[in-house]
């Protein structure tokens, strides 16, 4: 039976695909989501497959892509979603996207180097033009003097032995950290023989290369003599200075600055307009590139797989399909290689693999499958907890949460992600937390209900009480039959309503907590183990009914030594001690009354001496005999242990010694009569063969790990069957989970990209 209570029957499928038609035919797979491939050249490298070559164009591909999507990303803007659906392209159409991708790349790279460039000599510009406004002059300079005395002139008279030399000047920018250092060095290496001035930038300016704003130290040094000059730039150059040409004229600077800033300015704006284009044709390009190229590796990764026939005219695959879908297979098949004239051919065959577990969800069932596949896949064929918890995964979640007025908040919220869950902005949402939150929006739409619906029960909303009813506790009776007087309500800031007296409790709040709990100072022990309590009731019936589901497992595997051997002790166990004491809360419940209540018993002591196989005098039976019944299920409880640990392996082993002592001949007649079944097409093929050979299997697979338990803990045993973990999965079905392959392994399949 294929439905959300159990997986879906699988069938083995062998195709032949013609070698003109393969790639058409297993893109159109890919496109229904009808198969799992699996890998018949596990034995072969993947650089020695026979489409390596393809698959390694469409990788250089991606590289591309990823390159002309953090250029976009770069320039602020955002990639739109592609188009509708967008097939794998044909294989001649990977030249032009690659020609394509390949002159846009180049451009960029072009346009990005040249924007660089220009944006680097605008920034020496902007440095040049704010070294000269910073005030230097050399009047300014000749201030700043070092080891000259004031009155020792820094030129000679005219007519001196330096009355041909003439004062020089560098003009330049250094990172702030590094001018302390660069001054010591220019009067220790010049010997003071010249004048420098530092000063700090007003303002800072922006770097090229990161974008952020860099503060400058520049400086003015006025120098005479070539060997000081010489020394200066070797200085400056070492510490990687901006220099910048100082003429003595002030206009002619500012004027040159200003027209190569202009030039500047002007060469930018239309570089950059350029890039706008460039990146506007890769937004447009990109998105479609994208789904296309990653679809067409898929593809030859598929193809693989494949193993080549003998005449090497087509290729052989297997794939893993849904019973129902096979005529879909076969039509699609047809469709695909009608164009080639050579139609290709799907045969269902006999397999004694595990297959894969296949499970259909929607946009409703599929977060509660996700939950139930992050603590393991099922197996092949076995019931499905997912649509069960559908109910106990919210309701035991608003048994913690339980509020009315923040589950309504909860709510409204998925019930707006619902009511909008159609429109594109919604579904293309990048956030990973809005993700999350939007694909378990049905998740949260339960939780919201559920938390209503317990939050009434604990009658509270925004973690305060409610009264909607009138309270089921009188405090006028009890004020007027227990003569509380001014004097004792003076000394009493506490009063206590006994139940017993007549008119004080007028019976049960009509739904929930009665709100007047909500005043006692008892109101925390009240409310804790009345939850308490209520949270072991509804554990030990999860559990149970957990259990119970076991048993249709073994029923539909036709395990029904399991039903004696795993289910009945469990049961046992489980119901012997925590549904007993289940039993002792709801006993307790119907048969103390407020009358009786100070002198009942405690459950929590009795639960203790029913292990230690002991009493207390200070705690009475709830009934009867009650510590004979006590003894009695704990010897039960633990007889059941050891069927449960050696029950089944000395069953299979039993089992494993009868088969091995089974005549030879009756085996051989066995192989043959495998061997002479006849080939099997689409239309043939019952159920229940598959049932037979996935139940043998699955003994087989069991038998050896008996061996391992009870024959010998020194002989290695080979796993059974075999593992799957290179298959891919050209599925777009959501939750197609792979089974255990073998012995204790489980292992999800990958699926297909559908984009």
């Amino acid at each position: 039976m294929g439905s959300m209570f159990r997986s879906e029957e699988v069938a083995l499928v062998q195709l032949f695909l013609p070698t003109a038609a393969a790639y058409t035919c297993v893109s159109r797979l890919g496109e229904l989501g009808l198969v799992e491939f699996r890998d018949l050249n596990a034995s072969v490298s993947a650089f020695q497959r026979r489409f390596v070559v393809d698959v390694r164009r469409c990788e250089e591909l991606e590289k591309t892509f990823t390159f002309l999507q953090e250029e976009v990303q770069r320039a602020g803007l955002v990639l739109p979603p592609p188009e509708g659906r967008l097939p794998a392209p044909p294989p001649r159409d990977l030249l032009r996207i690659q020609e394509e991708t390949e002159r846009l790349a180049q451009e960029l790279r072009d346009v990005r180097g040249n924007q660089q460039a220009l944006r680097v000599q605008l920034h020496q510009l902007q440095l040049h033009a704010a070294v000269l406004g910073q005030g230097h002059s050399p009047q300014l300079a000749a201030t700043h003097t070092y080891g000259a005395s004031e009155r020792t002139p820094l030129l000679q008279a005219p007519g001196g032995p330096h009355q041909d030399l003439r004062v020089n000047f560098v003009a330049g920018a250094v990172e702030p950290h590094k001018a302390p250092a660069l001054e010591r060095l220019l009067w220790r290496a010049c010997r003071g023989f010249l004048i420098a001035s530092f000063r700090e930038l007003e303002r800072p300016l922006e770097h090229p290369v990161t974008g952020e704003p860099a503060t400058w130290m520049t400086f003015l040094i006025s120098y005479w003599g070539e060997q000081i000059g010489q020394k200066i730039r070797k200085i400056t150059d070492c510490f990687h200075c901006h220099i910048f040409p100082f003429l003595e004229q002030e206009e002619a600077r500012r004027a040159a600055l200003q027209q190569q800033s202009q030039e500047l300015q002007e060469v930018l704006g239309e570089t950059e307009r350029f890039l706008s284009q460039v990146l506007g044709r890769v937004q447009q390009l990109l998105p479609p590139a994208q789904v296309q190229v990653r679809k067409m590796k898929a593809v030859y990764l598929a193809l693989n797989q494949c193993s080549m026939s003998t005449t090497h005219k087509c290729l052989i695959a297997e794939t893993w399909c849904a019973a129902r879908d096979l005529p879909a297979l076969q039509e699609a098949l047809r469709d695909s290689s009608m164009e080639e004239g050579v139609s290709a051919v799907a045969h269902r065959i006999p397999s004694r693999d595990m297959p894969p577990t296949l499970i259909r969800t929607n946009r409703f069932t599929a977060s509660f499958q996700g939950i139930v596949d992050a603590y393991g896949v099922g197996r092949y064929q076995e019931v499905n907890p997912a649509p069960y918890t559908i109910v106990t995964f919210p309701f035991l979640f608003a048994v913690m949460f339980g509020d009315v007025g923040h589950g309504l908040l909860m709510f409204l919220f998925a019930l707006a992600m619902v009511l909008a869950e159609n429109r594109p902005a919604m579904k293309a949402a990048q956030n990973e937390i809005w993700q999350t939150f939007f694909g378990g929006r049905y998740l949260l739409l339960l939780m919201g209900l559920f938390s209503v619906y317990t939050g009434f029960i604990y009658n509270e909303c925004f973690s305060r009480a409610s009264s909607i009813f009138p309270s089921g506790w009188s405090v006028a009776a009890m004020a007027n039959q227990s003569g509380w007087s001014d004097a004792f309500l003076a000394q009493h800031t506490m009063l206590t309503l006994d139940p017993n007296v007549t008119g004080v409790f007028l019976g049960p709040y009509p739904f929930g907590i009665d709100p007047i709990w909500s005043l006692a100072a008892n109101h925390l022990s009240f409310l804790n183990s009345f939850k308490m309590k209520m949270s072991v009731i509804l554990g030990v019936v999860h559990m149970a009914f957990g259990v119970v589901l076991g048993v249709f497992n073994h029923m539909h595997f036709g395990q029904r030594h399991r039903l004696l051997l795993e289910t009945l002790p469990e049961l046992t166990f489980l119901l012997g001690l925590f549904g007993y004491l289940v039993f002792l809360v709801i006993y307790k419940w119907l048969r103390v009354s407020a009358t009786n209540a100070a002198s009942a018993p405690s459950i929590l002591i009795h639960f203790i001496n029913m292990f230690l196989f002991s009493h207390s005098p200070t705690n009475r039976p709830l009934y009867p005999r009650q510590e004979v019944v006590q003894a009695m299920l704990v010897v039960l409880a633990l007889a059941m242990v050891p069927v449960l640990l050696l029950g089944t392996p000395l069953h299979l082993l039993h089992r494993h010694r009868r088969r091995r002592r089974r005549p030879t001949g009756r085996k051989q007649e066995d192989k043959a009569g495998l061997l002479g079944l006849p080939d099997a097409s689409v239309n043939c093929w019952g159920s229940d063969e598959e049932k037979a050979g996935g139940l043998e299997d699955e003994q087989e697979a069991e038998e050896p790990t008996v061996n391992v338990q009870v024959e010998s803990f020194h002989r290695r045993t080979q796993p059974v069957h075999r593992h799957c973990s290179q298959e891919t999965c050209l599925s777009s079905i959501p939750r197609r989970s792979l089974g255990p392959l073998a012995v204790g392994h489980r292992q999800p399949l990958t699926q297909f990209l559908s984009l």
